[in-house]
């Protein structure tokens, strides 16, 4: 490795930027919101909770679909549905005894399409 790349990362002033620190501490959110975002992508950090995500992107599924499609049991897809449902990804609805699951809102779709977009360049 070139010489120039070895030390990239490493900062080796000790000059602090106090302008700067100032100005991003106004921006930064909370440390509670900032938690909640953390735990909102741990959630795309399961190769289930994606597939469930990109099934329900492409229609409004029932957990036995689902479980048919992923070839798993209603059980295990109905633990990752409910933490989905807690992290506010997946809503869902009831039509007689059925029970119908989709994506919270467009915001959700929109976090799924830019990471499936980004992973595909």
């Amino acid at each position: 490795m070139p010489e120039a790349f070895e030390n990239i990362d490493r900062c080796d002033c000790n000059t602090i930027h106090e302008d700067v620190i100032f100005k991003v501490r106004q921006k930064m959110p909370q440390d509670e919101t900032l938690m909640d975002l953390a735990d909102l992508f741990k959630m795309f950090g399961d190769s289930t909770r994606v597939k469930i995500l990109c099934a329900l992107q492409l229609s409004e599924m029932c957990v036995c679909d689902i479980a048919v499609l992923l070839g798993m049991t209603k059980s295990s897809i109905s633990h990752q549905l409910r933490s989905l449902r807690q992290t506010k990804l997946v809503k869902h609805r009831k039509d007689g005894k059925v029970v119908y699951y989709s994506l919270d809102d467009e915001h959700i779709s929109g976090i799924f399409a830019q990471g499936l977009a980004h992973i595909c360049e």
